[in-house]
């Protein structure tokens, strides 16, 4: 906690949700730090550090935490730094005590982690208690259905060097049964994973498929597992999947989810920050032209807005602003510059330690930032930004001989923890599932061998350049005022019924208002019109429509204490109930979800029936948890964001988006709470027991005050036709000034004097009102 000056300990510290279940009280930081220590040659500090892991650290906890996150984290921390640790002993350098403590620690969690393949399937339940297991009454756990693709794919690595280094073999066993269950479950047709599956059948839950969160570590370890293991099955089923991602998820430079049913459909208008390793493991792949690509975009919008958001749109723009200090561009620039040497990556990576130093280092180490657009801090740092970010970019700075190892002899994991290559020479612990030979796809340069810069780009420095400029005003950051005129297309709008720009966006045309772009990003370059990149001009009369804004929605307390003064901020979501259509609002006692984050079964729905229900933001997506909730009888959902410290007054509303399914089933009303709003109103069901809320527009808020209408009746009359009946009260008397006489003093002051009255209330004096219309010239 780099802004508290203190470690996070869980239960200590409030609850953040599914980001929690990477802690275990095992020391996490400390753990996957160490290989870290050995690469920038700090090997006393290293020895020390082993030193307090083997006193300090304990692995028999009752703590539930996440398989995935304990398996990349700690026992491929516990591996890397067991591989250092014999490689330091071997020399006579460092270590001369060491006798495999770390291996036997991570043999100890490897076994605290097998209970959660005891599923019908195979595939693991995505936690564990680390003293209790899965099925155990005092687990805790044990309820869900689901795992993410990557959850249940990114075991290989550990798990195979585990057995190999250990001589036990059910690890790896165990972890190759995942990824065969995987493999079969595909979509035949397209060869596209889908991003969540169900434990127990091998149901898709999630059909969008892409390469950012919930699926991008399992492509990764499928190449990866080649590399390390020396086994082609893992070659031939990335190959495959290969081909099927640069085929329908790539449209150069973007990335973009599709269905994998129906691939030729884009789930979604944006991206996320994970799917930044991508061009890395392309790399790997030998796929250099497609990397550059991608990885100029990101760059680009990098210089928009300093960092990656947590996710961006097609367009560049913000649609998630976190930005929690993630390692994976770097990652890709580091492997970038090893596959080509060009120096454009060193300035790259200069970039990001110079935005690194410069936006988020504090005092007690470098905070995560809450939101790109703002800037503000929040109190976390992550253990992969040390165990990652720090790798890469030293790697990235570094001679090859400044190094204390050949870095050369190593795979790293996805949380860049270093296995020797070395361990596909050890004897395969599990035997071999080879893929169907009818399923490889045709072979090219690089279907068996990473690549050479030789072969890519014999005596052409520029090769890499020359793919970049393409892309290097993308965003329309740094792009030359100066441009030539566009070639314009001019289409027939008005022949059809249908709104110009739906009708564009039926053809799958997208767009990006004028006013948002560099003024020369209006035409294209002479040779981009050559290439037949052309601007659309459309020949019809097309209102401009601003970004869609986001209506401020309340959650007002309206119950005995509060009585409706408590009034909290919310964002309202794309689906779900629209309460702007709604009169007087959504009125309802608020109950807690169990399990808070609403992403496994319902625990307590017959508590929730008829209730407003209050869950954790993360852990799965918006759409599921809201379904969850109201199949178990809620009549609304208040999402409280577990990033703690955010609020709407320092961080921009957004609104909640579905899933890439339908949402019509969903119907009840779905608003967001930013964490210290949400800490109010759970405080106040502490407190209270029973309260009452109301969901509404901002602007019906309950009880604001509304300003009073005076109606005021003139008529015109001689002096003296005054009513008697109308003298009574206050009046309002207008005495119209001759026009004569107003043009004369306007004359006297210099200027030409409109019209003028005066207005005179009863007992008060005459106060002037401006008069825009003449009087008739024959007013007395």
């Amino acid at each position: 906690m780099p802004l508290s000056c203190r470690g996070r300990v869980r239960g200590l510290e409030p609850s953040r949700g599914d980001i929690d279940d990477s802690l275990g009280k095992f020391s996490l930081t400390l753990i996957d730090t160490l290989d870290t220590l050995v690469l920038l040659n700090r090997l006393e500090e290293f020895e020390e550090a082993v030193k307090k892991t083997l006193k300090d650290v304990r692995l028999d906890n009752d703590v539930v935490v996440s398989v995935f996150e304990t398996n990349i984290r700690v026992l491929g921390g516990l591996l890397g730094a067991h591989v250092m640790a014999d490689l330091l002993k071997q020399r006579g350098e460092k270590m001369h005590w060491y006798r495999d403590e770390l291996l036997h620690m991570a043999k100890d969690l490897g076994y605290r982690l097998l209970p959660a393949f005891n599923t019908t399937s195979g595939l693991p339940y995505p936690r564990v208690n680390l003293r209790y297991g899965v099925l155990n009454p005092l687990s805790r756990t044990g309820t869900e259905t689901d795992t993410c693709t990557a959850c249940a794919g990114t075991m290989i690595l550990e798990f195979a060097a585990l057995s190999r280094l250990s001589g036990d073999s059910v690890f790896e066993t165990y972890a190759r049964k995942a990824l065969d269950v995987l493999w079969e479950k595909r979509q035949r047709d397209s060869d596209l994973m889908g991003t969540v599956i169900n434990i127990h059948n091998g149901a898709w839950v999630r059909r969008d498929s892409g390469v950012g969160a919930g699926i991008d570590s399992y492509y990764e370890y499928l190449m990866k597992a080649y590399i390390l293991l020396g086994d082609n099955m893992y070659l031939e089923r990335f190959n495959t999947h290969y081909s099927a991602i640069m085929k329908y998820i790539s449209q150069p430079p973007l990335l973009l989810s599709v269905h994998m049913h129906n691939p030729t459909v884009n789930v979604r208008g944006w991206m996320d920050s994970l799917l930044a390793f991508f061009p890395g493991l392309q790399v790997l792949r030998g796929d250099l032209k497609p990397a550059i690509e991608t990885h100029e975009m990101l760059y680009q919008v990098t210089k928009q807005h300093k960092f990656l958001p947590e996710a961006f749109t097609s367009e560049f723009r913000v649609h998630w602003g976190q930005h929690p200090l993630r390692p994976e561009f770097a990652e890709s620039t580091y492997f970038l510059y090893k596959a080509t040497g060009d120096p454009y990556y060193l300035k790259v990576g200069q970039s990001i330690v110079e935005k690194l130093n410069a936006h988020t280092r504090v005092p007690c180490g470098f905070a995560a930032v809450q939101d790109v657009r703002t800037g503000i801090h929040e109190d976390r740092m992550d253990s992969f930004f040390l165990a990652e970010m720090f790798k890469y970019l030293y790697l990235l700075f570094s001679e090859k001989s400044h190094l204390p190892f050949d870095i050369d002899d190593y795979i790293f994991t996805t949380e860049a923890h270093l296995l020797p290559v070395s361990l596909s020479m050890a004897e395969p612990s599990c035997e071999v599932n080879g893929t169907d030979p009818s399923l490889t796809r045709k072979e090219d340069l690089f279907t068996y061998s990473c690549p050479s810069t030789q072969t890519l780009f014999p005596n052409n420095p520029t090769y890499a350049k020359t793919i970049r400029d393409n892309y290097k005003y993308l965003t329309g950051v740094g792009r030359d005022s100066h441009s030539s005129p566009a070639r314009r297309i001019e289409l027939p709008l008005h022949d059809t019924g249908m709104e110009p720009m739906e009708f564009l966006k039926s053809m799958g045309i997208s767009f990006t208002p004028l006013t948002d772009m560099a003024a020369a990003s209006i035409g294209s370059r002479s040779q981009d019109s050559q290439k037949g990149v052309f601007r659309v001009k459309l020949v019809a009369e097309v209102s401009q429509l601003p970004e869609e804004e986001v209506v401020p929605l309340i959650v007002q307390l309206i119950s005995p204490p509060f009585l409706g003064r408590t009034v909290l901020t919310a964002g309202p979501a794309k689906f779900g109930m629209d309460l702007t259509k709604q009169e007087h609002g959504v009125k309802g006692s608020i109950v807690k979800s169990v399990p808070y984050t609403a992403c496994a079964h319902i625990e307590n729905a017959l508590e929730l029936q008829g209730h407003i229900v209050l869950a954790l933001r993360g852990g799965c997506m918006f759409a599921a948890k809201a379904r969850r909730l109201q199949e178990a009888g809620a009549i609304g959902v208040i999402f409280i964001d577990q990033r703690e410290g955010s609020s709407s007054a320092e961080t921009p509303l957004f609104q909640m988006v579905g899933d890439g399914e339908p949402t019509q089933d969903i119907t009840v009303p779905l608003v967001f709470l930013f964490s210290r709003e949400g800490a109010i109103l759970t405080a106040a069901l502490q407190e209270h027991c029973n309260v009452d809320v109301l969901l509404l527009p901002k602007e019906r808020q309950l009880g604001r005050d509304k300003p009073e209408k005076l109606n005021i009746k003139f008529r015109l009359a001689q002096e003296g036709e005054l009513d008697e009946s109308e003298g009574d009260g206050a009046t309002i008397r207008l005495v119209l000034q001759g026009e004569v006489a107003a043009e004369a003093e306007g004359e006297r002051a210099g200027v030409t004097a409109p019209s003028h009255c005066t207005a005179t209330s009863t007992g008060g004096d005459p106060q002037p009102f401006s008069q825009e219309q003449k009087a008739p010239e024959d007013s007395p």
